[in-house]
C-alpha cells in the first residue's frame, strides 16, 4: 500500500485517479477528502480470484478493474468506510494474507501479496474509521451481506446435494451465500440492506425461514397471536 502524506500530492492524485476512469469517471474529489493510499489486491470473485485496484480515502474505499498495464481502470465500486467491517482470515494452502471486507450490499475476500501489506491495509482502514467515529454523526447498527461461497468450492448443491450440470446450474443465495441448484433457488425476497426495492434470489432454507417468521407474526387459528397488531397495557 503506497502511503500519500502530502496534501498537494493527495489533491493531484485524486484528479489522476478520476482521469484513469475515462469519460465515465466518478467525481471523487470533494472538500475534506484525502487519498490515504492505493495498491492492487486480489479479490475473490464468484468463479476465481481477480486483481483489482483499491484506493483508500479518509471516508470511502474504491476498487475497480485494471486494464491497459495498470494505467486505466473501469467499473469503480465506492463503499463508505462507515459501512465496512473487517474480519481477519487464516491462511490456506492456495490463498494467503487474506481478510474479509463486509458491507451491507456485498461481502468479499481480498488477499495481499504479503502479511505486512495485509496488516498495512487493515490498519489504515481501521484508523480512518476511528477518525470518522469521532465526528458528530448519528451511528446506526449495520447489517452486513453474507460473503458468497465460490463456485469452485461446491460441486453439489449445498442444500439438496444435487450435482451441478450444464442444465442444473449454480446459483447463490443472497441471504446466506450458499451455492445452490435450480430447484433450491426459486425463492425471492426483499433484503433491505442489499436492495429494498428488488426481490433477490434466496435458497429454499432461507425462504422457509422467511415464511415461518411471517407465520409467527401473523398468527393462526391454533392460538398464535399477532405481534404486529397487539397492544401493550
Amino acid at each position: 500500500m503506497d502511503a500519500l502524506v502530502s496534501e498537494y500530492q493527495n489533491r493531484q492524485r485524486i484528479k489522476e485517479v478520476e482521469n484513469s476512469f475515462g469519460p465515465s469517471a466518478p467525481q471523487l474529489f470533494t472538500p475534506g477528502r484525502f487519498l490515504k493510499g492505493e495498491g492492487p489486491l486480489m479479490k475473490q470473485g464468484r468463479k476465481k480470484w481477480e486483481q483489482k485496484m483499491f484506493f483508500l480515502f479518509n471516508d470511502i474505499l474504491v476498487y475497480s478493474s485494471i486494464i491497459m498495464n495498470n494505467r486505466w481502470h473501469k467499473n469503480p465500486k465506492i463503499i463508505p468506510l462507515k459501512d465496512i467491517m473487517l474480519d481477519d482470515m487464516e491462511d490456506f494452502d492456495d490463498v494467503k494474507h487474506q481478510w474479509l471486507i463486509c458491507t451491507p450490499c456485498k461481502s468479499f475476500h481480498v488477499s495481499a501479496s504479503s502479511d505486512e501489506e495485509k496488516k498495512s491495509w487493515m490498519q489504515h482502514i481501521e484508523a480512518c474509521q476511528q477518525t470518522l467515529l469521532q465526528e458528530p454523526v448519528l451511528q446506526t447498527k449495520t447489517t452486513y451481506a453474507k460473503s458468497w461461497i465460490p463456485d469452485r468450492a461446491a460441486q453439489k448443491c449445498m442444500r439438496c446435494l444435487a450435482t451441478f450440470t450444464g442444465i442444473n446450474r449454480r446459483h447463490h443465495c443472497r441471504k446466506c451465500g450458499f451455492v445452490v441448484c435450480n430447484a433450491c433457488s426459486k425463492g425471492r425476497a426483499l433484503i433491505e440492506h442489499i436492495d429494498p426495492n428488488k426481490p433477490l434470489r434466496i435458497c429454499k432454507a432461507c425462504n422457509k425461514m422467511k415464511d415461518d417468521q411471517t407465520f409467527r407474526l401473523r398468527g393462526d387459528s391454533s392460538g398464535l397471536w399477532d405481534e404486529a397488531s397487539s397492544d401493550e397495557e
